[in-house]
């Protein structure tokens, strides 16, 4: 569970300093780029760490 914590707040973090960095630049397209960047990426870390959970307690079902 520490490994979802932390890469929901990684995600957050990630995610404020977009948002900082496109309010500098004025520029709302690059951070829609980096925002779904950034959720994406968020979203395949905490679906490898739900198979790796399901592996480690031998799941019939691995997918998430």
């Amino acid at each position: 569970m520490n490994k979802l914590k932390n890469l929901g707040l990684m995600a957050l973090l990630l995610t404020s300093l977009a948002g900082m960095t496109a309010c500098e630049d004025n520029n709302a397209e690059e951070l829609g780029e980096k925002l779904d960047k950034t959720v994406t990426d968020a979203g395949n870390a905490v679906e490898d760490a739900c198979e790796e959970v399901k592996e480690g307690v031998d799941a019939k079902d691995t997918d998430c």
